[in-house]
């Protein structure tokens, strides 16, 4: 059996999630990893086989996603074309964790695909939701890698496709302790915004991990590195907090580790308003940006803040289970599963 497992490249979430999907859906055929987009530093360890310009989202430096950039950086014609290329007829099954290129070009090409996402979580009926609606935001979550047949992962179960975290065994095997600094992750915003706010308390040690600097530095009481995967899950492990943007992957990874975390959500992105919503209702303490107003908030947070408790085991293998299920459903009757 040959699967065609399709990976979205903005951000390191989604990559960090295939670290243990990969060997997870390896246990039932040969696979072949996509990769799109613009926006990571994380490497994978297996072969990639297609490397794809994709259709990124460019992170701004005030807290958003930078519009104007993105637009420069979009290539339509080029996508255009990777979806209309992309071979398919190879693949028995086509997985895709919020890929664009396997998604359209699957629709394309009336091929079975499996979506396989938290984006696709959040749009879960029983998912929290923010108070005010983006319907705009919800549309690109909708479109951008469509698949009739979903599963997801959440902060919270959701029903029976939506799992909580997988979280990779290079977390689950870290022995977490307290060091008494905190770690931070806010690619959306540029390094002196980061230093101006935190540096407003100056008996903490903040471990900034930045995508906006090439070598590490420190600046008073704040220490700004930039982003490496193994330097970055250590901080976290040794923390006594996380600070970070509301994604996904950071924010799980630091509830599984027991840390205590506060989270930012981007401005005018949907997914991030979803999950502070769902972290909120979890009792994670959201600010809705990190400026003046809400040096308050943090400062009640590193002096008061306690973990959120959470349970979330190692369900990798169960969920490519669950996909094989749902393969060999869509197959005509009398095929046997090999």
């Amino acid at each position: 059996m040959r699967i065609l497992y399709a990976i979205q490249g903005t951000g390191n979430g989604h990559l960090a999630r295939a670290l243990d999907m990969y060997p997870a859906l390896r246990q039932y055929g040969e696979v072949d990893v996509l990769v799109s987009g613009i926006q990571t530093e994380m490497q994978l360890p297996f072969p990639v086989k297609y490397r794809f310009y994709g259709l990124s989202f460019i992170f701004g430096k005030h807290g958003g996603i930078d519009k104007w950039e993105t637009a420069k950086r979009m290539k339509p014609l080029r996508l255009i074309r990777d979806i209309l290329g992309l071979p398919l007829r190879q693949y028995d099954l086509v997985v895709s964790d919020f890929e664009p290129i396997s998604s359209w070009a699957c629709r394309l090409q009336g091929k079975k695909l499996i979506g396989l996402s938290h984006q696709m979580a959040v749009l879960h009926a029983d998912a929290p939701k923010p108070k005010h609606d983006d319907a705009f935001g919800r549309m690109v979550l909708q479109h951008y890698a469509p698949a009739k047949i979903q599963m997801g992962f959440h902060f919270i179960p959701l029903g029976d496709n939506v799992f909580t975290p997988v979280i990779r065994a290079q977390v689950r095997q870290l022995r977490p302790d307290d060091k008494g600094h905190y770690t931070v992750y806010l690619p959306a915003y540029e390094d002196v915004h980061i230093i101006e706010e935190l540096s407003q308390f100056p008996t903490v040690r903040w471990e900034v991990f930045s995508k906006k600097t090439k070598r590490t530095y420190r600046d008073g009481n704040l220490y700004i590195r930039p982003i490496e995967n193994e330097a970055f899950v250590q901080s976290m492990a040794s923390a006594s907090g996380v600070l970070c943007g509301a994604g996904f992957e950071t924010p799980a990874e630091a509830l599984f580790l027991n840390k205590k975390l506060m989270v930012v959500p981007m401005k005018g992105q949907y997914e991030q308003q979803c999950n502070a919503a769902c972290l909120a209702t979890m009792g994670v303490p959201v600010i809705d940006s990190l400026s003046r107003r809400n040096r308050s908030q943090i400062a009640f947070w590193l002096d008061c803040g306690e973990p959120v408790q959470v349970h979330y085991p190692d369900n990798a293998g169960m969920v490519a289970e669950r996909i094989m299920r749902y393969f060999w459903t869509l197959q005509p009757a009398g095929l046997a599963p090999m």
